[in-house]
């Protein structure tokens, strides 16, 4: 089930804004969950208070998670363009040298083919 929530919350923060947005977010809930001390003796509100913290303290997690997640995604795509523009060069430079070869290959003797041979037959 966190699969795919962060997959759908990667889906969200796609834009340099949100991501701006949602890291300042996530400064903020850090912060809070620092500050957050129980005001008062009372057990019943000692518990929500509690609650309220592992919530931030998620949250904080699932997006600060969803930015990591983002950032290699942000890698793998770069990669991937320059394992293509690697791959054009090389095939660029494979045309190259395969004429290369075959000029050398028709402007040989050692490949061309004779015409004493076919009269033998």
């Amino acid at each position: 089930m966190e699969g795919p929530l962060l997959l759908l919350l990667l889906y969200f923060f796609s834009s340099q804004f949100q991501k701006d947005r949602y890291r300042e977010g996530a400064e903020y809930l850090s912060s809070k969950v620092e500050r957050a001390r129980p005001t008062t003796m009372n057990a019943d509100m000692d518990a929500v208070e509690a609650e309220n913290q592992v919530e931030l303290e998620e949250k904080t997690r699932l997006i600060n998670q969803v930015l990591e997640l983002q950032h290699t995604l942000e890698d793998l795509s770069a990669r991937v363009d320059a394992v293509k523009e690697e791959n054009l060069k090389l095939k660029s430079e494979n045309q190259v040298l395969g004429q290369y070869i075959e000029n050398l290959m028709s402007a040989s003797s050692v490949f061309q083919t004779t015409d004493t041979k076919s009269k033998r037959k």
